[in-house]
């Protein structure tokens, strides 16, 4: 599920600007998501949820790669001698 999601998060701008929002409702705390808004620097609740959610996603790539990296030796390039 996640492939399919990552899929369609990452498409180029202007296509995922093309993709279509759904209303939710959910139950959230006034005080989490005003402290969500302020630290985001975020204007509305839906900025501030969607923001978040970005995170979350990026946070899991940035895991990907760190797995996917894990067990690669990287060497300095030639004639560095760090």
């Amino acid at each position: 599920m996640y492939d399919s999601v990552k899929r369609q998060y990452t498409l180029e701008p202007t296509v995922a600007a093309r993709v279509r929002k759904t209303p939710k409702t959910y139950r959230l705390t006034p005080a989490k998501i005003a402290a969500a808004k302020a630290i985001l620097g975020a204007a509305t609740a839906t900025e501030a949820i969607e923001t978040a959610l970005d995170l979350v996603v990026f946070r899991q790539e940035l895991m990907d790669g760190v797995e996917a990296m894990r067990g690669v030796v990287i060497t300095p390039p030639d004639g560095d001698a760090s």
